[in-house]
């Protein structure tokens, strides 16, 4: 009976207890979540004015690419393509990378998938202005025999505006580092 009488009020107080809780908060989202949801905000078709340094005859200063970003996988993943204007539509005989970018649990990836036969994965940081969000390299999959994509640097202008640039390391590990302006195709023609 005394038992019954000390288990009762504790139950009674643990039932008031639950009934007034407040449900938890969501948790505040990281930075890599934020930097991934203001990449999102870049899906779409760009125009991009590509110029290269140092220059060189195969990696064209002042060539235009189109590139469509879209979103993908119910909202994680975002997938990159790029597309020199005026080249065929072919792949197999045409440089035509893919990049995608991703959350890894509190991580910001990128994993570029290379028409020199690789797949470097690069890790991302954003700039605590947010404008900026760039990517270091982690590890490569794949041969590096005609070299590979080393860093990767987003810059947010505005909704119509933003740059990337991108650092190939060549065979003979010289860096080549090409930017893309990109601003983004609103009209049917694609200008």
């Amino acid at each position: 009976m005394q038992a019954l009488r000390l288990t009762l009020p504790v139950a009674l107080t643990s039932l008031s207890l639950g009934a007034f809780a407040l449900p938890a908060l969501p948790a505040a989202p990281t930075d890599a979540q934020r930097a991934f949801e203001r990449l999102k905000t870049l899906a779409g078709k760009w125009r991009a004015s590509i110029t290269g340094e140092p220059m060189r005859a195969d990696m064209g200063n002042g060539t235009y690419s189109q590139v469509t970003i879209r979103v993908t996988s119910r909202g994680h993943a975002l997938v990159l393509e790029t597309q020199e204007i005026g080249k065929p539509d072919d792949p197999s005989r045409y440089d035509h990378p893919l990049t995608m970018l991703y959350l890894s649990g509190d991580s910001l990836m990128l994993t570029h998938y290379c028409d020199a036969g690789n797949r470097p994965r690069m890790a991302g940081k954003v700039s605590p202005d947010g404008k900026t969000v760039e990517f270091s390299f982690l590890d490569i999959a794949g041969t590096t025999e005609l070299g590979y994509m080393r860093h990767v640097v987003f810059t947010f202008i505005d909704a119509n505006h933003h740059t990337e640039d991108w650092t190939y390391m060549l065979p003979d590990d010289k860096p080549f580092r090409a930017h893309f302006d990109l601003w983004r195709i609103t009209d049917a023609s694609g200008s």
